[in-house]
């Protein structure tokens, strides 16, 4: 019953009581709230190395209460917490917030887990990035930490997880790095992450297109696997402790300058910001990825409540004069990315697509 805009709601961000161990898949942590896009109890995880670096700073979980009076960060350092002032650093990507607070802490190597303009601006899909581009990205809680005024939380952690036998977690860890790729499900997590599914989902007929309305889609492998290693793929990426290295990183100057740091594609955002509003070309969806991880919005619901808009025009319950003047067809690649602008900023047709797809069904009407 706790409106997730008030102070009265609760946010809690854990980790594992073996988070940090050595080994591959034990960099998960989580965040639970109220959610302000469903209004139930949501809990989103995600890996990384954010939740790894709480563990060796000694903290088994933070718990937010209230609301701040003006932005704030939280510094944690080895069992140390410290409220600052972030009203320099409101409006800032999570990169740059990083890169300020370690100057300001005289510190290095720390990690991030923050909000950017999306949650700032309380769009009720807004995530939570730790380590920049990985993503807390369901049920609206960096929009949670927007309403509390929470920028950022930046974690620095000497401290060792102490393990009863880790002679024994290290030889286990050097056994999956040494037989994975024996694994025909694990060998292709670690050469396309999960990009081939986008191919794959369309082969079986389950891929989101179109706003649902199908399930295949012409383009799909131009937005998968094969087409991105051999245009825009520039490293592999991947969380704590694991060689899976399942994230790809990718960059382009043309059409659009991708910032590296800001991607981590996976199958959902491609599916979500291609197939499902009919865009193929793949440097505009990961354009559209690179700005939602800058503005901290969830690729899903993103896609999702275009995708919906979309449908509305064609079906003419909106027209050019609710959309700012935006032709929102499906495939029409030239609209994504103001669209994009426009939730993050909750500016003209982005304001109410910024209320997800139910409320913006609500005030459309028709």
């Amino acid at each position: 019953g706790t409106d997730a805009f008030s102070p009265e709601n609760v946010i809690v961000f854990a980790p594992s009581v073996i988070t940090g161990a050595p080994m591959p898949g034990l960099a998960r942590h989580s965040v639970t709230s109220v959610s302000p896009l469903s209004g139930g109890v949501v809990d989103s995880e995600a890996g990384g190395f954010w939740g790894t670096e709480l563990k060796f700073a000694g903290l088994d979980a933070i718990v937010v209460r209230g609301q701040a009076a003006r932005p704030v960060y939280l510094w944690v350092k080895d069992g140390r917490v410290e409220i600052h002032d972030a009203s320099h650093l409101w409006g800032k990507f999570n990169a740059d917030v990083l890169a300020e607070v370690e100057k300001e802490q005289g510190e290095t190597k720390a990690r991030i887990l923050g909000i950017g303009p999306g949650g700032e601006n309380l769009v009720r899909f807004a995530c939570i990035a730790c380590d920049i581009h990985d993503m807390h990205g369901r049920g609206g809680l960096g929009a949670v930490m927007g309403a509390k005024r929470l920028k950022a939380i930046v974690v620095k952690g000497t401290r060792q997880l102490p393990i009863k036998d880790r002679d024994k977690v290290l030889q286990l860890a050097k056994t999956f790095a040494q037989k994975f790729k024996d694994v025909p499900g694990q060998l292709g997590l670690h050469k396309f992450g999960t990009t081939a599914t986008p191919s794959n989902q369309n082969a079986s007929g389950q891929l989101p297109t179109e706003n649902w309305s199908r399930a295949t889609f012409d383009e799909a492998d131009s937005i998968a696997a094969k087409t991105m290693e051999a245009t825009m793929l520039v490293k592999k990426s991947g969380c704590y402790a694991c060689p899976v290295r399942c994230k790809r990183n990718v960059s382009a100057t043309e059409p659009y300058e991708i910032d590296l740091e800001y991607t981590g594609v996976e199958y959902e955002s491609l599916a979500s910001l291609g197939s499902y509003v009919g865009i193929g070309d793949l440097p505009t969806v990961c354009k559209a990825i690179e700005l939602c991880n800058k503005y901290t919005l969830d690729t899903i619901s993103v896609g999702g409540t275009i995708a919906f808009a979309m449908d509305c025009f064609e079906n003419g319950l909106l027209t050019t004069k609710d959309t700012d003047g935006l032709e929102v067809t499906f495939g029409n690649k030239d609209v994504l990315i103001p669209l994009i602008e426009r939730i993050a900023k909750r500016e003209g047709i982005g304001d109410i697509l910024a209320e997800g797809s139910r409320r913006a069904a609500e005030k459309i009407g028709k």
